[in-house]
């Protein structure tokens, strides 16, 4: 069973976290998400586990604990999703026409420069 590890400090190891879940059973694989441009740990990744039951222990005995000074959070891994970069509401614009400024005042209706 796939196990999502987050909030672990940036410094932790692959054998960091394999020691924190071994009391709870067997890990066959512990992964560490990392920036591809700076290779640094994003502070999250993953562990698999043989069994629901292992699993299971380690996220009830894990989850919430402070560890090296940070609350992790210690769940089962859900499918990745797929992001929507694309629209999403529209918005912007200034909701119509108007406003002023009672009157002149120059170029630019009076206001400043918006610096």
């Amino acid at each position: 069973m796939r196990i999502y590890i987050g909030n672990f400090a940036f410094e932790s190891t692959e054998q960091r976290i394999r020691e924190l879940f071994e009391p709870f059973g067997r890990v066959e694989e512990v992964t560490i998400v990392q920036d591809r441009y700076s290779g640094r740990s994003k502070g999250f990744g993953f562990v698999e586990m043989p069994t629901g039951d292992e699993a299971q222990a380690a996220i009830d005995g894990l989850n919430g604990n402070e560890i090296d000074g940070r609350t992790i959070t210690v769940n089962e891994a859900r499918p990745r999703t797929e992001r929507s970069f694309g629209g999403g509401g529209g918005g912007g614009g200034n909701g119509g026409g108007g406003g002023g400024n009672g009157g002149g005042g120059g170029a630019g209706g009076g206001r400043g420069p918006r610096w």
